[in-house]
């Protein structure tokens, strides 16, 4: 198996992954993963990436990989923040939240409303997997490990192009401890970021 990790995410990988890993520049994790799947065809590949570098800088990336259906996994931890580099709003910070970079929080009107990426990456055609989870209690995380299980099998017979948002807290850049950064989750991201399957094209 071939991992492509974000340079910002690296930081834990050598400790806890026991397979081959390439560390991506931020926000290339997907076209690393793109490349890396052509000259491997048989190796299960996946990107494990942020939600800003799959949605801010590698938003081109992310959304070409599904318009080509390429045939790899993606992974996106969605914290609603940029969480290795200093707690920056992000695209999906939601309205009203507090960044470092929005100390009075989100302004709808002047940011924009957070995206919704897995509902858009399922509009695409080619796409053929999209599901978002959570890691907020055992449930949720059981039902995560199923969807991340099924990405896998759906690359290994060779389906297409499998995305994975996991809505997940970020207790320091929110300035929460950890059980209330967990209801914070629950309260305020899972209301605007649904949690389900977008897409299966497997199912249909």
């Amino acid at each position: 198996m071939l991992a492509v990790v974000d340079v910002a995410c690296c930081s834990f990988n050598i400790d806890y992954w026991r397979y081959d890993t390439i560390m991506a520049a931020h926000g290339r994790d997907i076209p690393t993963a793109v490349g890396v799947k052509h000259i491997r065809p048989e190796n299960p590949v996946f990107a494990y990436l942020g939600d800003g570098a799959a949605y801010s800088i590698g938003m081109a990336e992310t959304i070409h990989a599904a318009l080509r259906n390429d045939n790899i996994c993606v992974f996106v931890v969605n914290n609603s923040v940029f969480g290795m580099t200093g707690g920056q709003m992000a695209p999906t910070t939601l309205v009203g939240q507090k960044t470092t970079t929005s100390p009075y929080g989100r302004d709808e009107d002047w940011c924009g409303a957070p995206l919704k990426v897995s509902e858009m990456l399922a509009e695409v055609p080619c796409s053929y997997y999209i599901e978002r989870v959570a890691v907020n209690n055992t449930p949720n995380i059981v039902k995560a490990k199923k969807a991340i299980s099924k990405a896998f099998h759906y690359q290994m017979e060779g389906k297409g192009f499998t995305l994975v948002e996991v809505l997940s807290a970020c207790p320091t850049n929110w300035g929460l401890s950890p059980i209330k950064a967990m209801e914070w989750l629950e309260e305020n991201m899972i209301p605007y970021y649904p949690l389900g399957v977008k897409k299966d094209k497997g199912a249909e």
